[in-house]
């Protein structure tokens, strides 16, 4: 059971949205205590954990502290103030902080040396490790390492976000003065060293920079080192409504988000007041914005452990199937051919996104009788395949049409190196929509066939990453479907060039479409006997479609909601939302697809089935393109229900989230494992072949 609920009852019929995001990472961390877990994993979920935290501060936290900054009082759904929310939200933090550091020091760690994989303190190296590493130190570390001195004649170094430093303390015995100095531990290098050749001993850097003081600050009397490390506000302010060059102007912002202001500062546990009181005060902190760190600072490297070559301590590989109909005698089917016999489901990772999504392209990019290809890019990888084809197929004289988002946070410097290659290679690149990000998942191929143009399309629910594919569910819908292209076509055009939205057969697009339509949906279920609702989201914060949830709720429609991520909803009050249940799927792979169903959408006894990119939060709804395209093959609607099922039937990942907050995870002993479920049935549609 987690509760993180905070404060002890819901002021209003809300949940706070950041420490419904908290409860989620608690759901995270929770993993890393689970003795059913490979452990090289359990290491991971700390890593993980550790991470999302540091965006959760540099987004959201950011924000709270800027609204407070700027006294503002207005109270959000939930009914509590921006300074109530950023006192709760750092206690929690701190709270799941120190259950962190306890499940590495006391669970995962000893684990770890059991297995004959040793994590060591400075004091457990013995003097033969310590020559390796002298010698490690003097060839790698130390030419990189640059000391800043602290004085009247050097000011207080800027210490950039999410950077892991030494506060180090001396005397110069000259003058008997105490001087201090900052060392930035090096970004570029591992983070665990190995204490001689292919030992599995390890030590973290910043241990190796300190055991090595000496050679810094050569002649000085060194009295104290302590770990520590800053996180700053990350969030774009652009307005890109006043941007004459969307680009240029991105560019400009991400050069002021190094130097945006601290909001967090973990240290070593160690750390003297005399050191935590000057950094405190050099970086413009509160006492509240301090967290003490017991065991290494930054617990995001141990994805380094946790990527070590013992596949006995990690998960099963799983490189997900080639569905049976993209498949020939002699290698991948003919894709065109596939689609213009029907429509096609792919469900990643169980589905290879390489075999299917981006085989797709490639192909496109090759064919001669392919014209043009159009697609949008959120987010992808840094050696994208994707790309490459796009590349290609420009060089090759097709018209490529690519929409990047320059906003996709924290992906901002990737898209725009993306969007100048492409545009080196020819293709036409579009940067969206002033005041709009651009989140939906859509593709277009054009060919010329000897009946005439035909469309192929895409539309997804994640983004164009072939590594992300690998770790994250989502749903794409393959469809040569007339209607549906011509949909995506006048999707496409709206995105690059003039027009307003016009009322499409088969998409539903944000922001002006989707949320009278789904609230149409919802409202439709309630004057119809058996009213049904299925969602699986990663998020559900905005007020007015949970308020319509509740009223549908309230005329008797059963609601069942699966959703990964933060959940503003409370479900199970009486007289509110007695027919709500609310359920979260944490486990091995992130839940990211979209589904929404509605048992009667097409009038009574006919069910509509959407899948897509939005989740139920305002930005999406209002302040970004998204689109969720119907499911009519009868065959692929049964696919998207069965994974719903699924989930809906877990009890070994599964959480129940209850009308005070409290998140509960599900009986252990059942046998529904909703990753190893969907891995069974990926491998009977396989063995079809």
């Amino acid at each position: 059971m987690i509760c993180v609920g905070g404060w002890s009852k819901p002021l209003t019929d809300y949940f706070s949205r950041e420490i419904s995001w908290l409860a989620f990472n608690a759901r995270v961390l929770a993993l890393a205590d689970d003795p059913d877990i490979p452990l090289l994993e359990r290491a991971r979920y700390l890593s993980i954990f550790a991470t999302n935290l540091d965006e959760f501060f540099q987004v959201r936290v950011s924000g709270l502290a800027d609204r407070v900054a700027a006294e503002l009082t207005e109270r959000t759904i939930d009914g509590h103030t921006p300074a109530e929310q950023l006192r709760e939200v750092r206690r929690i933090a701190s709270d799941l902080c120190r259950e962190q550091q306890r499940l590495f020091l006391d669970r995962v760690n000893p684990a770890l040396e059991a297995e004959g994989i040793h994590l060591l303190t400075p004091d457990q190296i013995s003097t033969e490790e310590c020559a390796h590493l002298r010698r490690h130190f003097e060839r790698r570390v130390f030419p990189v390492l640059t000391p800043l001195a602290v004085d009247p004649g050097h000011p207080f170094p800027f210490i950039s976000d999410l950077s892991l430093n030494l506060a180090v303390l001396m005397r110069d015995p000259v003058d008997s003065e105490r001087r201090f100095a900052r060392i930035k531990v090096p970004d570029t290098l591992d983070r665990w060293v190995r204490t001689g050749e292919d030992s599995s001993r390890f030590v973290a850097l910043e241990d190796v920079v300190a055991a090595h003081l000496d050679m810094l600050f050569p002649g000085m009397e060194l009295q104290e080192h302590h770990a520590f490390r800053v996180t700053r506000n990350a969030d774009l302010t652009l307005n890109d409504e006043d941007a004459d060059d969307l680009l240029i102007a991105v560019e400009m912002e991400l050069r002021r988000r190094r130097f945006q202001w601290a909001v967090r500062l973990e240290v070593a546990d160690s750390m003297s007041q005399e050191v935590l009181d000057l950094l405190v005060r050099e970086l413009n902190l509160t006492a509240d914005a301090v967290v003490r760190v017991r065991g290494p600072v930054d617990l995001g490297g141990l994805n380094e452990i946790a990527d070590l070559p013992r596949p006995e301590l990690r998960w099963p590989h799983w490189g997900g199937i080639t569905e049976p109909e993209l498949i020939a005698e002699d290698g991948p089917a003919d894709f065109f051919k596939v689609l213009r016999s029907g429509d096609l489901l792919v469900h990643h990772p169980y589905s290879s996104f390489s075999h299917s999504v981006g085989e797709l392209i490639h192909q496109a990019a090759r064919d001669p009788a392919v014209l043009a290809i159009k697609l949008t890019l959120y987010r992808t990888s840094g050696d994208s395949p994707i790309i490459d084809a796009l590349v290609a197929a420009a060089e090759r004289g097709k018209q490529v049409a690519v929409l990047v988002e320059l906003k996709a946070r924290f992906d901002e410097a990737r898209n725009i190196s993306w969007a100048k290659r492409l545009e080196r290679a020819g293709a036409h690149v579009a940067y969206g929509l002033v005041g709009l990000k651009i989140h939906a998942k859509i593709a277009m191929i054009v060919r010329e066939e000897p009946d005439g143009i035909r469309r192929y399309c895409h539309i997804g629910t994640g983004n164009y990453n072939h590594r992300t594919a690998r770790l994250y569910e989502d749903f794409g819908l393959l469809t040569a479907d007339p209607d549906t292209g011509a949909d995506v076509a006048s999707l496409f055009n709206q995105l690059t060039g003039y027009g307003r939205s016009l009322c499409h057969e088969h998409l539903i697009t944000a922001p002006e479409q989707l949320r009278p339509r789904l609230s149409e949906l919802i409202e439709q279920e309630m004057h119809v006997p058996g009213g049904r609702i299925i969602m699986k989201l990663n998020s559900l914060a905005d007020g007015p479609m949970i308020d319509q949830l509740y009223k549908a709720s309230q005329a008797g429609v059963e609601i069942d909601l699966i959703v990964r991520g933060l959940c503003g909803l409370r479900p199970g009050v009486e007289g509110l939302s007695e027919t709500i249940r609310v359920r979260s799927i944490v486990g091995r792979f992130l839940e990211h697809s979209r589904i929404y169903h509605f048992a009667n959408g097409d009038g009574p006894g006919r069910a509509a089935t959407y899948i897509g990119s939005a989740d139920l939060l305002a930005r999406n709804l209002d302040r970004r393109v998204e689109a969720l395209v119907r499911v009519d093959d009868p065959r692929l609607v049964a696919r998207v229900l069965e994974v719903a099922e699924v989930c809906l039937s877990d009890e070994r990942l599964a959480w129940t989230l209850d009308s005070d907050g409290v998140w509960t995870r599900c009986d252990r002993g059942a046998d529904t494992d909703t990753h190893v479920r969907l891995q069974q049935l990926a491998l009977n549609r396989a063995r079809t072949t």
